[in-house]
């Protein structure tokens, strides 16, 4: 799972504020309270005080960055999203071919499920809360996954088909893989022999029609 990433716009407070080194931090610590707090008790029995509270700062801080709970939500799932998106990013970049960079960035994806698995339970809630955030986190994946496929094509190393459609069926892979066992699973990995099969089924889906 690797793409090419588009640039995230930097971090800032209410209504746009720019924010000094501190504040920054002040804001992610706010981000990861949420992602805590949101995992645990849902959209609707979370609330500001109980983020504050994870946080460890004022109630009053909480609106120096963020106007409501639904919008650090929707940040958050953003913020979700970079991280990611970097994670995939990191682990891809060290592949020299297309199928290495699949394998690298599928396992960077697990990896980052592994230890965020409050990711699969907010995403689940922007279904419902959230829908066009919910829209752009998939999106934001797939626009820069696009380019890397549409590349490797170009340059025959796997074979010819729609690139966005290709793109929504490997994040579809990574997704369900994920869920199966790294969160509902024994334990916080992918299986060597799971992950060694699913990455034996991407690549013969991604081959040219004399590798397959």
């Amino acid at each position: 799972m690797s793409t090419t990433w588009d640039v995230d716009p930097a971090p800032s407070g209410a209504g746009g504020r720019a924010l000094t080194n501190r504040g920054v931090r002040t804001r992610t610590a706010l981000l990861e309270a949420a992602e805590a707090v949101f995992a645990e008790h849902g959209y609707h029995d979370a609330s500001i005080v109980k983020i504050t509270e994870a946080a460890k700062v004022a109630q009053g801080t909480f609106y120096l960055y963020f106007e409501s709970k639904q919008q650090v939500f929707d940040e958050l799932v953003r913020d979700l999203n970079r991280r990611v998106r970097h994670a995939m990013r990191e682990r891809s970049d060290q592949g020299s071919t297309r199928a290495e960079r699949e394998r690298l960035g599928f396992r960077g994806y697990f990896e980052f499920v592994a230890e965020h698995p409050a990711l699969y339970r907010i995403i689940r809630q922007a279904e419902i809360v959230a829908p066009d955030i919910l829209r752009e986190h998939y999106e934001r994946i797939s626009i820069g996954y696009v380019e890397g496929l549409r590349t490797a094509m170009a340059a025959g190393e796997i074979g010819e088909a729609d690139p966005e459609v290709v793109s929504w069926i490997l994040m579809a892979i990574g997704e369900m893989v994920g869920a199966r066992w790294v969160l509902w699973g024994e334990s916080d990995t992918v299986p060597d022999d799971v992950f060694d099969q699913v990455m034996g089924f991407v690549e013969r889906g991604l081959a040219t029609r004399g590798d397959a």
